[in-house]
């Protein structure tokens, strides 16, 4: 079974930083893009920032400049470095990764358990 573990969410005052990691295990063949989503309260889940397995990024608009995305290839780890947190930024934050386990040998989405950011005010 592939699992992703999520870490590092908490509760931030503004203008302050969380680093969001996000770690892959189990049976897996290869990881292609991985990301982070986001979903505050009464809003839909957003792209926060993704990806890609050469390195290639992109970002919301909401959070270009302020957040980065890194990915570690050794440790199937995907980070999230935000700086600069707004209260705005304050939702749940998920892990996605698109993965072929060893087992399937085609590419499935999976998702992490999702991990708390709060920005106060």
């Amino acid at each position: 079974q592939v699992q992703l573990v999520e870490s590092g969410g908490g509760l931030v005052q503004a203008g302050g930083s969380l680093r969001l990691s996000c770690a892959a295990s189990g049976s897996i063949f290869s990881i292609n893009a991985m990301g982070w989503y986001r979903q505050a309260p009464g809003k839909q889940r957003e792209l926060v920032a993704g990806i890609t397995s050469g390195g290639s990024t992109n970002y919301a608009d909401s959070v270009k400049g302020r957040f980065t995305i890194s990915r570690d290839n050794a440790k199937n780890t995907v980070y999230l470095q935000m700086n600069s947190l707004k209260p705005e930024d304050t939702a749940v934050y998920y892990c996605n990764a698109a993965i072929i386990p060893t087992m399937l040998r085609y590419e499935y989405d999976y998702w992490g358990q999702g991990t708390q950011v709060t920005v106060s005010s």
